[in-house]
């Protein structure tokens, strides 16, 4: 099995629970943050919403230069971040499956200003950026939704408002 065709279905299961968490972020609420220094609820909805076909546009080239300022894209409605989901998984689908194996084991490297920051296989750029990165975003997310007493959906088993096992 190559080795992108794992990397997908991992991509696949994770955004089915991805999109559940987004499905429950109140519009009302987008501009709420638990503290200065953090995201909006809606800029941190996009991110995790756009993660996917961000890292995959970066993982489509062999070396990506990192912008001199980058700003969170800020969504008008709770509607806008779930399709924004929809389009990126689409969207990072379509880009990774054409890396075969040679090509996620090829070089990728990160830089600023022309200077390496550093280099990796892009298998492990993949798998640290587009999903650790992703899920660890989707983790605080689901820590903002708590904060504003949204039930929380089944990530990786039963949560406090939700158990899918408990029919079983």
């Amino acid at each position: 099995m190559p080795m992108v065709d794992m990397i997908l279905m991992e991509l696949d299961q994770e955004a089915a629970t991805t999109r559940r968490l987004l499905e429950r972020v109140p519009g009302d609420k987008l501009g709420w943050k638990p503290h200065t220094k953090s995201m909006t609820l809606g800029e941190l909805a996009m991110h995790v919403a756009t993660t996917p076909a961000v890292i995959a546009q970066f993982a489509s080239v062999s070396n990506f230069e990192l912008p001199d300022h980058f700003e969170q894209p800020k969504p008008a409605s709770a509607a806008e971040v779930v399709s924004a989901h929809d389009q990126s998984i689409a969207e990072a689908r379509a880009r990774l499956r054409d890396f075969n194996d040679a090509a996620m084991m090829a070089t990728w490297t990160l830089s600023k200003g022309g200077k390496t920051i550093f280099s990796v296989p892009r298998a492990g750029l993949i798998r640290t950026l587009l999903l650790n990165h992703w899920y660890h975003h989707r983790g605080q997310l689901s820590v903002y939704l708590r904060e504003l007493d949204v039930p929380i959906p089944s990530i990786y088993g039963p949560s406090a408002d939700e158990n899918p096992f408990a029919s079983i």
